[in-house]
């Protein structure tokens, strides 16, 4: 098992690593639109959308993987009135490639943050 951590995207807010690798396949914590200093994406779900998506583009380059490598995300969402917003942005990070996914509203996320969003990726 191998931590991965790097500085382009944000540290950590609690007792966990941004992502772990573990037999070729890459396991990240989930992402919310932080900026790599930490300062929190205060913009509409578009925009901390966009953030979440740089922020998994850094940890999975660490990873040696990448968004064309990624075979399944997880999506939390504060509303899902946002879900065709959502669908828009992620629509231009997964255009040909598409993985499994699941989505679902969350009561609350960290920070109060619109969304989150967590990969799991094979290892190139």
């Amino acid at each position: 098992m191998k931590v991965v951590q790097t500085n382009e995207a944000p540290a950590a807010i609690g007792p966990y690593s941004q992502g772990l690798i573990v037999n070729n396949m890459f396991y990240s914590s989930g992402q919310i639109p932080l900026t790599a200093s930490g300062d929190l994406i205060e913009g509409d779900v578009k925009a901390q959308t966009h953030q979440v998506f740089k922020n998994l583009q850094a940890v999975l380059k660490e990873a040696g993987a990448s968004l064309e490598t990624v075979i399944k995300t997880t999506v939390f969402i504060k509303d899902m009135n946002d879900f065709a917003l959502v669908n828009e942005v992620y629509g231009e990070y997964f255009d040909t490639h598409k993985p499994a996914r699941s989505c679902v509203e969350v009561a609350r996320l960290p920070k109060d943050v619109k969304i989150e969003i967590e990969v799991i990726a094979l290892v190139k």
